[in-house]
């Protein structure tokens, strides 16, 4: 009961003296944040400087996290021994995939409907002999002269390539040597949606194993900016109430 009563009132004469003796040989011991303190009741500190108490209620500076702020007695606790920060466990990095695939969307031209070669064959007339020439001779045989359609070219080959780098995704286009559309960048929706097309059981294992690791990370960014945005918080409220 008497633990009890001095945490909920705070540091003691007592064992304030033996903060100012420990801080006088060096040492920085620690202290708990009682339900006086706010929103960080329940987390550690250490006591790095007593100042004067006739100039503020607020003397006993706590190094909390990266800050060192002012507090009352009654904002403290002795930490029970064997006490230590309470701090985030941070998951294990996933290995990068080892290569990254590439996906390509390749639209074969149409070929042209087929024609079939022709052959006119062309009657031309014999030449007159020569007034006295050719006499006693038959008559010249008629000459044939082929003639071959000629096949329409067909268009250049489309190719559309699909992309995944530094966490992108990519579309570009090509029709032949012309570049149609330069590299741009689309949203993972509208990648699934175009590897949906492609009956490749490999590719799509490879596609949901990409999701699964930028979905992690997003995850992971999302858990630290929540602990930041906490600790601005909490150091927020310290303020306006010293105000």
């Amino acid at each position: 009961m008497a633990a009890a009563r001095t945490a909920e009132q705070g540091l003691s004469t007592e064992e304030l003296q033996q903060i100012r003796d420990a801080l006088a040989g060096g040492r920085k011991p620690k202290v708990v944040f009682t339900e006086a303190a706010g929103q960080i009741a329940g987390q550690l500190g250490q006591v790095v400087e007593l100042t004067d108490p006739e100039v503020s209620e607020e003397w006993v500076v706590v190094r909390f996290g990266r800050d060192e702020l002012p507090f009352s007695p009654t904002d403290l606790a002795v930490a029970p021994k064997g006490a230590t920060r309470r701090t985030a466990v941070k998951p294990e990095p996933e290995p990068e995939p080892a290569t990254e695939p590439e996906f390509k969307i390749v639209r074969e031209p149409v070929p042209a409907p087929r024609k079939e070669a022709t052959v006119t064959a062309v009657d031309t007339p014999p030449a007159r002999p020569a007034d006295g020439e050719g006499e006693g001779e038959g008559e010249a045989k008629p000459t044939r002269r082929a003639t071959k359609a000629v096949k329409p070219k067909g268009p250049a080959g489309l190719t559309v390539t699909l992309t995944y780098a530094d966490g992108e995704w990519t579309l570009a286009a090509t029709q032949g040597t012309k570049s149609l559309a330069k590299p741009y960048v689309i949203k993972p929706a509208e990648a699934l949606k175009m590897v949906a097309l492609i009956d490749v059981p490999g590719v799509h294992e490879a596609v949901e194993q990409i999701m699964a690791v930028e979905r992690r990370e997003a995850e992971q960014q999302a858990e630290k900016l929540r602990a930041e945005l906490a600790e601005i918080e909490a150091r927020l409220a310290e303020l306006r109430d010293a105000g």
